[in-house]
Order: structure tokens, then C-alpha cells, then sequence
């Protein structure tokens, strides 16, 4: 099916080894054991290495999409175009490489079009490997599959996030980039702690070499010293006052004394695409009675958290230990009150890896933590009136608790060293 029109040509692809960039050795077997139990010949996946998914299952990347096809068997094929396909040949963690001129790509994109010339090319790809039905994730483009529907194929959603499933389990491999890029991170913390602590006060603000310390010279500091260890960020957090008790407001302006200083880094390793995080608060000076009590109030819940980390209990157990600590010291959590806009208002953790937001949930839905996850643990407690108090740490889920990626002190007040 699919295949009528293709005028037989040579197959153009060859076996590859994994890449030394992603040595994640993925174990399949579940979407394997999918593909069978659905009965459908394959999963494709048709975007760039911003995916994570496709990033994971075909140890290769590229700024513009490509396609990864899984096979019944476990093969992995790459369908690539000619400008990535001597890299794909080598770097990929595949089983073949093929490039779209095998199919004559760019006759047919003559002939129909962009849009119907690539669907034909990715028919050919499919049909070439007996290919007659596939599962596709649930963001898989709706043009591609609607073309390949039309086409003669089979094309099925998988709804559960498999894929994604599988991603959550980390390798030793994988647990040793995250640690990386989280001492990547630990370096970009402990120069944003040292321009807070080493700064001057003037008239109400931080001030540095004459000039304000802001939010903005702050986070460009984080972002050189990133770039020094390998690492890359879109964006972090530097908020002080009342941005801090924002969760994801990224702060702006100058920084001040006596208040708290929310600082959150979620940077990436430029080569391995391995994502870190971490929060911090500071406090320059004396931020008062009300917010060191928050404060100590979040240190003991995030304590707390880390003691019930362990294989076995799960996301929504470990969030639960954190709001008992937050509403017996008298403030709001989601579970308490679900509209409150102050207090603990969002979830414990996340699952870290190619994704900054990933599974599992450390949150009131989460589900079983395994050995080999790996979790942000972040509670923290916010009010305009106050500001904002975050503390977290990254954590690989082990049998008997947890193994801390991060290496950092967790005080209030900065210090240079």
C-alpha cells in the first residue's frame, strides 16, 4: 500500500553507530511491546531535535525536521535531508540513515509541491520498510498525517506519551550529563550570590562598580558564566520583592536590599541537551521577622520533601509532606485553599532530562517514583507584601531515597566564597 507509484530505485542508507554526544542506550522495549499489542508496523516521529522525543530515540540532532521511524522489531530508520545526512550517518544512534533524495525529494517537490512532495517522500520511506501503519505521537503534525492517510496509511495516535514515559527512567549515562550541567549551574549561582553579596548599598538599591546591580546584569552574568561551562539558558529568574512572589516573573530593575531575591536557573548543556535547575533566595541585608520566617518555613519543607523521596512512594506523597509543612506554620497551600494567590501555589517538583518540564510529578497527581528518575524538589511560599521564597534541588530517585545532584549551600544571606 502506498507504494504504487514509487518508481523503484536503489535504497540509499547505511548502518550507524551511536553518537559519543547522546550515548543514552534507550531500552525500547515498551513501545516495542505498543507497537505489537496495537498492531501497527511502526511509530513515527516527524519533527526537529527541539523534541525530545526524537532527539532520545534517534541520538540525533537537527534544526530542522526530520523523521525517526521505530519498527516492530526495534529498528530505528532516519529519513534525513542530504545536508544532514553525513552526519546523521555517524552521529546517529540508528539502525539506517537514508537520505530523501533516495525517493527523488526534490523532483517531487517539483512536481506537487512542498507540502505533497514531502508527504510522498516520507510514503516512499515508510513503504520501503513494509511499512503499512503507524503510531504517532499525539503533537505529530496534522498535515503530515492527513497526507499519509491519503496515501493509503494507517496512522493511529499514542495517547499516553510512551516515549516520554520511557525518557523519565534515566540512564547512568544520562544522570551523569544532568550532574554536569548542574554543576554548570552551581557555578552561574555562586557568581550571581557574589555580585548580591559584594555589592554596595546607595539610596536604596544594590550598586556595583558605580552602577545599579540589576535584575538584567545579573542574569548576563549567569548567562557568561554558563557559556564558559558549555551550558545555554533562553531565560532565568533574578526577582526581587514583589516579582519574586511570582513564580515565573523573570525579574527586572534594580535589586534591593532587605528583600528577598528569588534566583532560578534552569540552564541546558549546549552538546548533550541535558537540562539542570536550581533556585535560591538571598537576602542583602535584613528582609525582616515575616520573611525569614517564611523562609525557614519553606528550608523545612523542602527538607521534608527530600526525606520522603525514595522508590515506591509517589509524586503526589512527596508534594503532600510539603503542604503539611507549609499549612501547619499558618500558610495557604493549593490543597488548603485551590483559588488561593499566596502561599505554596504549584507543585513540589518536575521530572528534569532533555526537558526542563518532564515526568514524573512531584504534584497531587503524581505517580509512582522508580529508580533513575530524576526530580526537581521546590517548595516555596509567595506574597506581593512580602516577596517570594523558593528553594530548590535536583534529585535522582534511588531504591532506599534519593542521590542530590545538587552541591550547593541553602542560606539567606550571600556570601562571596
Amino acid at each position: 500500500m502506498g507504494s504504487r507509484w514509487l518508481v523503484p530505485i536503489p535504497r540509499d542508507y547505511v548502518a550507524a553507530g551511536p553518537t559519543p554526544d547522546m550515548n543514552v542506550d534507550a531500552d525500547l522495549s515498551a513501545l516495542r511491546e505498543y507497537l505489537a499489542s496495537a498492531g501497527v508496523d511502526g511509530y513515527l516521529i516527524d519533527d526537529d531535535a527541539e523534541d525530545a522525543d526524537q532527539r532520545y530515540v534517534s541520538g540525533f540532532t537537527a534544526p530542522d525536521p526530520y523523521q525517526t521511524l521505530v519498527t516492530r522489531d526495534g529498528g530505528v530508520h532516519l529519513l534525513v535531508s542530504g545536508l544532514e545526512y553525513g552526519r546523521a550517518s555517524t552521529d546517529a544512534d540508528a539502525d539506517s540513515v537514508t537520505r530523501r533524495a533516495a525517493y527523488d525529494y526534490q523532483e517531487l517537490v517539483a512536481d506537487h509541491g512542498q507540502y505533497e512532495g514531502t508527504v510522498r517522500t516520507i510514503a516512499a520511506f515508510l513503504a520501503d520498510r513494509g511499512v503499512d501503519s503507524i503510531a504517532v505521537p499525539h503533537a505529530f503534525p496534522t498535515g503530515t498525517a492527513d497526507g499519509l492517510r491519503e496515501r493509503g496509511i494507517d496512522v493511529a495516535v499514542e495517547r499516553e506519551g510512551i516515549v516520554a514515559d520511557i525518557r523519565a527512567t534515566k540512564t547512568d549515562w544520562e544522570i551523569e550529563q544532568i550532574r554536569e550541567s548542574q554543576r554548570a549551574n552551581q557555578a552561574a549561582m555562586a557568581r550571581a550570590e557574589e555580585l548580591i553579596a559584594t555589592a554596595d548599598v546607595e539610596d536604596g538599591i544594590l550598586v556595583r562598580d558605580g552602577e545599579p546591580l540589576t535584575s538584567e546584569r545579573v542574569k548576563e552574568e549567569i548567562e557568561v558564566t554558563l557559556l564558559r561551562h558549555g551550558c545555554a539558558l533562553d531565560e532565568t529568574i533574578v526577582a526581587c520583592g514583589a516579582d519574586g512572589a511570582d513564580p515565573h516573573d523573570r525579574g527586572s530593575g534594580p535589586l534591593e536590599p532587605d528583600e528577598l531575591i528569588v534566583i532560578d536557573i534552569f540552564p541546558r548543556d549546549k552538546e548533550t541537551g541535558y537540562f539542570a535547575d536550581m533556585t535560591r533566595t538571598f537576602a542583602r541585608g535584613d528582609p525582616g521577622a515575616e520573611a525569614r520566617r517564611r523562609y525557614e518555613v519553606t528550608r523545612e519543607a523542602y527538607e521534608a520533601a527530600l526525606g520522603a523521596v525514595e522508590a515506591g512512594v509517589t509524586g503526589a506523597d512527596v508534594h503532600g509532606v510539603a503542604c503539611d509543612v507549609i499549612e501547619r506554620a499558618g500558610y495557604e497551600t493549593l490543597r488548603s485553599d485551590p483559588n488561593t494567590d499566596t502561599g505554596f501555589i504549584h507543585s513540589t517538583g518536575h521530572g528534569v532530562g532533555l526537558d526542563i518540564h518532564e515526568q514524573p510529578s512531584v504534584a497531587p497527581a503524581g505517580g509512582e517514583l522508580e529508580p533513575g528518575h530524576v526530580i526537581s524538589i521546590e517548595p516555596g511560599i509567595y506574597d506581593p507584601a512580602v516577596g517570594g521564597v523558593r528553594i530548590e534541588d535536583l534529585v535522582v530517585v534511588t531504591e532506599n531515597g534519593y542521590e542530590n545532584l545538587t552541591d550547593y549551600r541553602v542560606a539567606l544571606e550571600p556570601t562571596a566564597d
